[in-house]
């Protein structure tokens, strides 16, 4: 039968794995559980022998995530933030980090601690800001880390622009987990590698947790590999196994993810207890023309800035019913966060602060369930919230204060 190699990603994400059984010819390939595997004879090691080192499931995750992000190869991690951990075994001491400082909090965290033991130099920049590149390029920086969009600002950088400046000698990391392949390539536009937590839109049903680091070069995949063995930060099966699964269906979900974000957009640009939206599908998105070049889609992530405090925002989370507050994003059910206590609790507050982060920041992983039902859903909450923040107004005024005190607030 004649093989055709598609470049299209909607096929390469379906046919992940598709009819690799060579013993019965099964579509779907089977789980492989077992931890260890045969040697052929005395010092002949099959292609597997230690699942910690090889195992056919993961591999077919791992070539499939190379495939979409159009690299040499890929290591399927044990989640998203040991992801992280393995790029950053390239750096020794003395190295200097460059990330930016609005990155997630857990990247933050694990950079901020591991830079205390010494383990490198780290310098937390606005990489929109030229001067503040200016200055860090002196400095002679080993590795760029990139995240486009930011989380939770959803802040985008010229990727292009940024690796090109920085240099073949400096090793360029993005971190791609907010877009997925199916809207944006890095290793197309200069990276050297590319990280994801495939606990998001990869596997897209919040029920495993796992990451993916692909290179764009054999060398630098064989130096991932081999220090994914070394740690022991390599994926189960079964979870490899369930994001392939997921995978096989990223194509069609980014579709609905992104149309029902739309809708949810017009909406709460229409509300008005809603201050500010962060949304790089925005005209009014401060680098809206980036994101237009640099990705297929403006992904299904929103934050915005709710009118009061924090018992307003109180008000909104409690009075939805169909998006959960939790922690994570990219799976099919609607969530919502509320970044400074949650995802980014782990930033001090001065850098929370010096990031844009503050109490009444929301962010939105858009589902794939009804649109209608997610906008009448929002609106329930919202209204409320404003409700809230009314009777506040009226309260404070019956209280007696004047209301030049109330200048500078929220309130009105």
């Amino acid at each position: 039968m004649t093989q055709i190699a598609s470049n299209h990603q909607d096929t390469i994400a379906v046919r992940a794995g598709v009819g690799s059984d060579t013993q019965f010819g099964a579509v779907i390939p089977p789980l492989y559980l077992s931890s260890n595997y045969t040697f052929s004879d005395l010092d002949q090691p099959r292609k597997y022998d230690y699942s910690r080192s090889g195992n056919p499931t993961r591999d077919i995750l791992a070539e499939s995530l190379a495939k979409l992000e159009k690299g040499a190869g890929g290591v399927i991690t044990a989640t998203g933030m040991s992801a992280i951990l393995l790029a950053l075994q390239l750096l020794e001491p003395g190295d200097l980090l460059v990330a930016p400082h609005d990155c997630y909090g857990g990247t933050f965290r694990l950079f901020s601690s591991l830079a205390d033991k010494g383990c490198f130099d780290i310098l937390f920049i606005d990489q929109n800001d030229t001067h503040a590149i200016e200055q860090v390029l002196l400095e002679n920086p080993k590795m760029l880390w990139i995240e486009t969009p930011s989380n939770p600002l959803l802040q985008i950088v010229d990727i292009t622009e940024l690796c090109r400046q920085f240099g073949e000698n400096v090793i360029k990391v993005v971190d791609n987990t907010f877009l997925s392949p199916i809207q944006q390539t890095p290793l197309q536009l200069g990276a050297d590698l590319v990280v994801h937590s495939t606990t998001k839109y990869i596997n897209g049903h919040s029920d495993v947790v796992g990451g993916a680091v692909i290179a764009n070069t054999p060398e630098l995949h064989e130096k991932m590999s081999w220090w994914a063995n070394c740690l022991g930060i390599t994926a189960s099966p079964f979870d490899s196994f369930l994001t392939t699964r997921g995978l096989r269906t990223l194509d069609v979900r980014i579709k609905q993810h992104i149309e029902n974000t739309k809708h949810v957009v017009d909406f709460l640009q229409s509300h008005p207890a809603v201050e500010k939206i962060y949304y790089p599908g925005l005209e009014t998105h401060t680098n809206h023309h980036v994101a237009k070049k640099q990705q297929s889609g403006f992904g299904a992530m929103i934050s915005f800035e709710l009118k009061g405090e924090i018992a307003n925002v109180k008000q909104l989370v409690n009075n939805l019913s169909i998006f959960s507050l939790a922690e994570s994003l990219g799976g099919v059910e609607s969530l919502i966060c509320h970044p400074a206590t949650m995802t980014h609790a782990a930033v001090p507050v001065k850098d929370q602060i010096k990031a844009g982060i503050n109490n009444n920041l929301l962010r939105l992983s858009i589902g794939i369930e009804n649109c209608q039902d997610l906008i009448a859903d929002l609106e329930i909450g919202l209204n409320r919230s404003q409700l809230s923040l009314i009777e506040e107004v009226i309260d404070t005024k019956a209280s007696g204060i004047p209301e030049k005190q109330l200048q500078g607030e929220n309130y009105v």
